[in-house]
């Protein structure tokens, strides 16, 4: 007798699903070399949240190539479609990459609402969340500068990349190349506390007690003072090179996910590689089915 597992042995040694009220990702930009698709979904099929928050930048239309959306960018795509149609209410904020959904904004498809700005009235209080790019002095006054650092940005993940999988190979920790910039700068230092400082007053002016933001790829809980008082800020990172999520319960409050550090995630990764279920296969069909297919799946005709 084969002692290869079943299908049904497979299923039942996966660890159930985390239960979350709120989870937060942000700046995804699939379409790009540099999203880690694969890991994402990984990530979200490994929990269950009430509420996700997809908080910008998830789609990124300013870099979209015809020539570039792999099956594992449009499988996040149909399981994000999959949990609007099983109920989870979804709220796609936009962010500068993805703009173009501002015109949308106020729109629902099934479970799925696209929106500017969300208000959830949560147990530990008020939570103000948007995706920050309100606040980039560049994205307001030098849009061309901001799309050629978009761009400049996505060769250096692609350059870490590289770094890494050598690293890797000799069995040493991974870097990231664009934090240690980030770090190294001080106008970069003192942009991204000018960011979070100007998130939390205003947050405080409209009385919420925690904002949740991304776009500056910087995850952080942290509480800030302001001349209305202590402000909880929140920055959900992103799927680029922290892998990082927010996430809330009754319990516990917002924590601060980490994907790197987490590992169920890399025991998950090495057991399932990344071969995709049927569902996912079903990424590689053609643009017009997989369309319509989405659309039937989020109760739209």
């Amino acid at each position: 007798m084969s002692d290869a597992p079943t299908a049904a042995n497979k299923t039942a040694r996966k660890p159930p699903r985390r239960r979350l009220e709120v989870c937060v990702i942000s700046d995804v930009h699939l379409g790009t070399y540099g999203c880690h698709a694969p890991e994402l979904l990984r990530y979200l099929k490994s929990v269950r949240p009430r509420t996700l928050v997809l908080n910008g930048d998830i789609v990124d239309i300013w870099q979209f190539s015809k020539n570039y959306w792999p099956p594992a960018h449009m499988r996040v795509v149909r399981y994000l479609a999959g949990l609007a149609a099983k109920g989870t209410r979804i709220h796609y904020l936009t962010g500068n990459h993805d703009e173009l959904l501002r015109k949308f904004a106020g729109t629902r498809l099934g479970a799925l609402r696209i929106d500017n700005k969300l208000v959830l009235d949560l147990p530990h209080g008020k939570t103000w969340l948007f995706h920050g790019d309100v606040f980039d002095v560049t994205m307001r006054h030098s849009r061309w500068l901001a799309r050629l650092g978009g761009h400049g940005y996505d060769l250096l993940i692609l350059l870490n990349r590289l770094v890494n999988w050598g690293l890797a190979r000799v069995g040493r920790p991974r870097v990231a190349l664009s934090k240690a910039v980030k770090d190294r700068v001080k106008s970069a230092v003192s942009l991204v506390s000018d960011f979070e400082q100007t998130a939390a007053a205003i947050a405080a002016d409209k009385g919420y007690r925690y904002v949740a933001c991304g776009h500056i790829h910087c995850p952080e809980i942290k509480a800030l003072t302001t001349a209305q008082g202590e402000v909880g800020y929140l920055n959900s990172g992103d799927w680029v090179e922290n892998l990082t999520a927010l996430e809330y319960t009754a319990e516990t409050g917002w924590q601060l996910y980490h994907y790197h550090l987490d590992p169920r995630m890399q025991q998950t990764a090495t057991a399932h590689p990344a071969e995709p279920d049927e569902a996912e296969a079903a990424a590689d069909a053609p643009a017009a089915e997989l369309l319509a297919g989405l659309l039937r799946e989020m109760g739209v005709s």
